[in-house]
């Protein structure tokens, strides 16, 4: 009975309906020694087979346009590379016929500062073996004799190092197969010597050192066309930002007039730098790897140009904002700082210790949005008022110290339409500040867009100080170019107008001008031929002891130092305080001082000739710029004495004794006291 009254109970018990995983469970149950007996077997492969084929399929479709994307955005890269790199090679060849010239007439054509740079190259090259040259440019006694100084340190010399070992690795392997990398021959010309010895081909050390430099730069366009690309999501934008590159290329780059500078080894890094800079702000989940490689590319960018941490400086002054109103994440925000502060620590370490680093306005701007990003919290927790009290007490600060106020401006800022704007902008960084990130990215996309844009105002205040910084405003403007194939900002005009009819309108209008301007570059040819300089340097060489000092104007110091290898107390790298000095001494000779305080001077910097040049007396590129102008601003003590340089050019005795001369320069000895009491 009670077996019975169970039974029962169990069965009156009744059941949920099935829900869909009862059921599914259910399935699987009764499908299940089906499937264990099929599993394995050539019926259950077969069944299995098409989906998984199928599913391959798609991915190898998706990978496949994916890959011939990547491959003609490649391909594209490097065609234009290399079009710029064969462009830059013709343009300096038709400048100066360098196939053509000696090696002196190659070395005194790297005018004032790259002879300086290409020297340190050529003595690595020249040394018995790479780690001596290094070491003989890391305790250079030439350059500013007497003193021993590391020019690796202050004159930024990896590209001359990593160049130097390459020339000497690709000189070992060719010899090593017996293979020809130059061809020499005579060449006839005018002056004496009539015929010198010309060699063209990479074993030329100068022909490599050259090539190298056009090559990195080639590359750099087709980076350019990558970043340009990605920026606009499109290859036509890229494709339009090397147009405008090429049609404004006298504005862009001057690396083919002057390849040794710093900024030919420099910028192409920056482009690079960039490039993964964009790749960080648009992407929400970054890897470590974009991180290292942005660092890479800072150190890169900052190791050959000391002028690198000026303009990173700039890109903090664009990002600080961003954060600010909410256009970039903080924790994103902090890693790039981060970066940036082991970039700058790298730098230090690599360059022994260089000071410039640690002193400069970057890593002071780096430290301090440091601070301000360990301290946001805090900002975040300010109330209104207290902003609103802090930035009205920094405006009357300004004006106070500035002394700007004026009728105008007071009529300006006391109106209350003024005052009510500055409210609500208040109120709006305040709120972008106190909002949360999620929020921000709703309201605020593109933030790749908006550095891009804050760069661009940067580079342009820049070429408004400096003219030659316009080198970093054209091709920036020919990146921003490329936006203008982005749908998602020009969507609305697509919609109205047909994409390719508004791509080819703007080219045509492009080409018009752009044509005119690479016509006129391919126009421009010359020869160089200076035989004033080579008479000098020819004479110095086989005249002087090999460790008289020389001084004089700043350009023709480093094509001494290159050409000659004498000693030197003065050289175009005019950023450090102790040469300036020295120069003011060693130019004291164009001033209205006494020959004889003058003399005195240049004994005390241990020189034994003095090259003077004419020209230098006299000309002047435009009022109050002339030497004698400068230094009757520098000495009115001595206005009213007559000028030094015209009074040696009469009659130099007795502190001074005339060695050499031709049609520009004039080689005098500095008599000490004996020397000239013996010809009294």
């Amino acid at each position: 009975m009670v077996r019975g009254r169970r039974k029962k109970r169990a069965e009156a018990r009744p059941e949920p309906p099935p829900g869909p995983r009862a059921r599914a469970r259910k399935h699987e149950r009764e499908d299940e020694p089906s499937v264990d007996k099929a599993r394995g077997s050539p019926a259950g492969l077969a069944r299995l087979l098409p989906g998984v084929l199928e599913r391959l399929g798609r991915k190898a479709r998706v990978l496949l346009q994916l890959g011939i994307r990547c491959g003609a955005a490649l391909g594209l890269a490097a065609f234009v590379g290399i079009l710029h790199w064969i462009h830059l090679t013709t343009l300096f060849e038709n400048d100066r016929r360098f196939s053509h010239l000696s090696t002196l007439e190659r070395e005194m054509s790297f005018r004032n500062e790259m002879g300086l740079y290409y020297s340190y190259f050529k003595t690595i090259v020249e040394a018995p073996s790479f780690l001596e040259g290094l070491w003989m440019i890391m305790n250079d006694r030439l350059t500013e004799y007497p003193l021993v100084i590391n020019t690796v340190k202050r004159f930024h010399l990896y590209p001359e190092v990593v160049l130097a070992y390459w020339y000497r690795a690709f000189i070992g392997i060719m010899n090593l197969f017996g293979i020809q990398t130059k061809a020499c021959w005579n060449v006839t010309r005018e002056g004496f010597p009539r015929e010198v010895e010309s060699c063209e081909g990479l074993g030329d050390p100068a022909y490599f050192y050259v090539d190298v430099i056009f090559i990195l730069n080639g590359l750099m366009v087709g980076l350019l066309f990558i970043y340009a690309a990605y920026l606009s999501e499109t290859q036509v934008g890229g494709l339009i930002t090397v147009l405008c590159y090429f049609f404004n290329h006298g504005e862009a780059t001057r690396v083919m007039w002057t390849p040794p500078l710093r900024e030919s080894f420099a910028y192409p890094f920056l482009v690079l730098q960039m490039y993964i800079l964009t790749m960080i702000l648009r992407t929400s989940n970054n890897f470590r790897k974009h991180y290292i490689a942005l660092c890479l590319a800072n150190v890169a960018f900052m190791l050959p140009w000391q002028f690198a941490q000026f303009i990173l400086f700039t890109q903090v002054a664009s990002l600080f904002p961003m954060y600010v109103v909410g256009y970039i994440e903080p924790n994103k925000f902090q890693k790039i700082t981060l970066i940036n502060m082991v970039s700058v620590f790298l730098c230090c370490v690599l360059m022994f210790g260089n000071p410039m680093y640690l002193s400069s306005y970057y890593s002071s701007s780096l430290l301090m949005t440091w601070v301000i990003i360990l301290k946001r919290n805090k900002i975040h927790r300010i109330g209104i008022s207290e902003l609103n009290f802090w930035i009205r007490l920094s405006d009357i600060i300004a004006a106070r110290i500035l002394r700007y106020a004026d009728f105008d401006t007071l009529m300006y800022t006391c109106a209350p339409e003024s005052y009510f704007m500055e409210q609500v902008a208040i109120r709006d960084v305040f709120g972008a500040l106190t909002t949360n990130t999620y929020l921000r990215k709703q309201l605020l996309e593109h933030g790749e867009l908006v550095f891009h844009t804050l760069q661009l105002l940067a580079f342009a205040a820049l070429a408004i100080l400096i003219l030659r910084l316009k080198l970093f405003l054209t091709p920036h403007m020919c990146v921003m170019a490329s936006l203008i194939c982005s749908r998602q900002l020009f969507g609305w005009l697509f919609y109205k107008v047909r994409f390719e009819n508004v791509i080819f309108g703007i080219l045509t209008v492009m080409s018009v001008q752009g044509c005119i301007n690479l016509q006129n570059q391919w126009k421009i040819k010359g020869e160089f031929i200076n035989l004033p300089q080579e008479e000098l340097l020819q004479w110095i060489k086989h005249n002087t002891r090999p460790d008289a000092v020389f001084a004089g104007a700043m350009p023709i110091m480093a094509s001494v130092k290159l050409s000659t290898l004498r000693p030197i107390v003065n050289h175009p790298h005019y950023e450090d305080a102790d040469l300036r000095a020295r120069t003011k001494i060693v130019y004291s000779v164009y001033s209205r001082k006494s020959a004889k305080e003058v003399r005195d001077k240049l004994l005390e910097l241990h020189v034994n000739y003095y090259i003077l040049e004419e020209a230098w007396c006299f000309v002047k590129t435009k009022p109050g710029c002339s030497m004698l102008e400068i230094w009757d601003l520098e000495d009115p003590s001595n206005a009213a004495s007559p000028s030094l340089c015209s009074s040696l050019l009469q009659d130099e005795r007795p502190y001074f004794t005339t060695m050499f001369y031709n049609a520009m320069y004039r080689v005098l000895k500095v008599n000490r006291e004996v020397d000239y009491i013996k010809v009294l």
